[in-house]
């Protein structure tokens, strides 16, 4: 993995670092609150041998040094620790006294340094000096030679007994600093391991590489998609309208040598949007001037005349048992060359109904009285009616919600659309978190709505109220006789 991809990661689980540097700082905090103030009381030894001449100086100061190593081993021994404990009224015992002290050395020197770490600050101070007079005895005990004169070594006490005027622990922000600093590094970790876990799609770039076909079209995520999911009236000027035209511009583009004219429109999962994308996007071309038929062909959970406000009572199944024709049950929606064929009574045999030959005829006969015909089908992976569909359209739009659909899912849906050879044209993400920077450049050519009639007209107001009117009632008229032979 990249560290490009990583920083993405981080970026998306942002939150995963901000509550765990929180919690650190928040134990941070509670440990340093409750921890119990510490002093420190230290002394310092000087060690010396009588020498003579430069070179005895020189033999003397390394022997020096290497005694003073085991000095160091002597101010925490237990008999120094005894001793300090038995002439000295400190209330604690040899091994207390022996957990409290800590030696250092100065390379190259032959200084030594014993400090004593205590919660109470004349106790750290009452022990440093205990423990500085009996180890001048000790040493001079342990270096007397046999017969009783002194040894070659003599201690002195050069710095302190002094213990510190404030605590030296703990110290918050040092504490502070040490704790945001590993509640970061914890939640970049996690929030990597966490984006890598992640088994959904989360861009487009994925779905290209899961699908293995081009990516036609971004959907933008629509705070008001709920209440009003088709791009006409105000939505038709936002940037989700704007999308849905990219996609139809895609769409008519993809392959110009063999253009698409009947599409099957389909997920892997239900509730990813494929039925309110059909809807969009034949609205769409029908404004470019297309002659489109939108077919319900999702017969077990239609919604398509829900969300256009069609009744769905008769429509694509009882034609396909013969029970009416097509031009019966064919409405017309808007003022726009839009038709649409509901989906009609459910049927007990939704799958065997839609590859039969009779829904087969009907496409053809469909091809040949529009210019575009979109079908909204039943999601892959719950069953298989998608796939019938398919396979007798030009073409499918596989279309995925972004950050619902896992990989293996999509995966599987491509799958099932390659292993019947249908030909996928594409594929739309949809509900896409766009970048701040492309909705600014959006709205800065974003319409506006009139003052008058609801209608969009551009910023600059180049054309009238009533000029639009009458282009858009002469489109209107033009569309008039198509739209009566296909509905018979």
């Amino acid at each position: 993995m990249d560290l490009y991809r990583q920083l993405r990661l981080v970026r998306r689980h942002w939150w995963i670092v901000l509550v765990t540097l929180m919690v650190a700082l928040g134990v941070t905090a509670l440990v340093t609150v409750r921890a119990q103030p510490r002093y420190v009381a230290s002394v310092t030894f000087f060690v010396t041998t009588p020498s003579q001449g430069v070179t005895d100086a020189y033999q003397g100061g390394l022997f020096l040094q290497q005694r003073v190593k085991s000095y160091a081993e002597l101010l925490t021994s237990d008999r120094l620790a005894q001793a300090a404990v038995a002439d000295s009224q400190l209330g604690l015992t040899a091994e207390e006294v022996q957990r409290r002290v800590s030696t250092s050395t100065e390379t190259g020197t032959v200084l030594l340094r014993a400090s004593v770490t205590d919660t109470d600050q004349t106790r750290a101070l009452r022990v440093t000096e205990a423990l500085s007079a009996k180890f001048v005895e000790l040493v001079q005990k342990v270096e007397t030679r046999p017969d009783g004169s002194p040894g070659p070594i003599k201690i002195e006490v050069v710095s302190g007994p002094r213990v510190t005027p404030s605590p030296v622990s703990p110290q918050p922000v040092r504490n502070t600093a040490i704790g945001a600093l590993l509640g970061l590094l914890a939640g970049v970790g996690l929030a990597i391991l966490r984006g890598m876990a992640d088994v959904r799609l989360r861009d487009a770039a994925g779905l290209q590489r899961v699908t293995g076909s081009p990516l036609l079209g971004e959907i933008p995520i629509d705070a008001t998609a709920r209440t009003a999911p088709l791009i006409v009236g105000d939505a038709a000027t936002s940037a989700r309208a704007e999308a849905v035209r990219k996609l139809r511009t895609n769409l008519r583009f993809v392959d110009v040598h063999e253009p698409a004219r009947v599409i099957a429109v389909t997920s892997a999962l239900q509730g990813e949007g494929k039925t309110t994308l059909s809807c969009n996007l034949a609205i769409a071309l029908a404004e470019a001037g297309w002659r489109v038929l939108l077919v319900d062909a999702d017969l077990r959970r239609p919604k398509v005349g829900d969300y256009l406000g069609i009744d769905p009572g008769v429509g694509l199944t009882d034609v396909l048992v013969g029970d009416v024709q097509v031009g019966d049950v064919v409405q017309r929606w808007g003022d726009k060359s839009l038709l649409v064929l509901p989906s009609g009574s459910a049927p007990p045999n939704p799958s065997e109904l839609l590859g039969s030959k009779a829904m087969s005829d009907l496409l053809l006969a469909l091809r040949e009285s529009a210019d575009i015909v979109i079908i909204d089908t039943a999601p892959l992976l719950a069953v298989t009616d998608g796939v019938v569909v398919a396979v007798q359209a030009d073409g499918a739009l596989l279309v995925t919600q972004q950050g619902r659909t896992s990989r293996a899912q999509v995966a599987a849906a491509a799958r099932a659309l390659h292993s019947v050879s249908v030909r996928l044209l594409g594929c739309v993400l949809n509900m896409a978190r766009v970048p701040k920077a492309e909705a600014y450049q959006y709205e800065a050519y974003r319409v506006v709505a009139a003052a008058t009639g609801g209608q969009s007209v551009p910023t600059d107001r180049r054309r009238t109220g009533r000029h639009a009117e009458r282009a858009r009632a002469g489109e209107a008229s033009d569309h008039t006789q198509e739209l009566t032979r296909l509905s018979r």
